[in-house]
């Protein structure tokens, strides 16, 4: 059974940092392509960043977080990670981490229960 378990957030300043994690467990997590989406208080799940395998660029982040934000994985340890500096309070948001055969995409095959993320100004 695919498992994925985000940790790493919290409550932070603005202009702080944060290091999300996900632990992966019961899939080939190597051959799968992975990301993060966020969903703000009263708001739809909206697009982070994602690294693809197969297709278009190996790796694409949101315009608002485009060099604040950094995903990265270690297939050897089934893990991914979001590095997010400099966070403003629009961050704010449960992170969800996905996984899924081809792209990483809302329809993905499987996601975390979230990690809360609450960024004061």
């Amino acid at each position: 059974q695919a498992l994925l378990v985000e940790s790493g957030g919290g409550l932070v300043q603005a202009g702080a940092s944060l290091r999300l994690t996900c632990q992966a467990s019961g899939f080939t997590f190597s051959s799968y392509g992975v990301g993060w989406y966020r969903q703000a208080p009263g708001k739809d799940r909206t697009f982070v960043a994602r690294m693809n395998l197969y297709s278009g660029p190996s790796v694409q982040y949101a315009d608002s977080v485009e060099g604040r934000f950094t995903i990265s994985r270690d297939n050897a340890k089934n893990m991914l990670f979001l590095q997010m500096n400099d966070l403003k309070p629009e961050d704010t948001g449960t992170y969800y981490c996905v996984a899924n055969r081809g792209v990483a995409t809302l329809g993905s095959a499987h996601w975390g229960q979230g990690t809360q993320v609450t960024v004061s100004s």
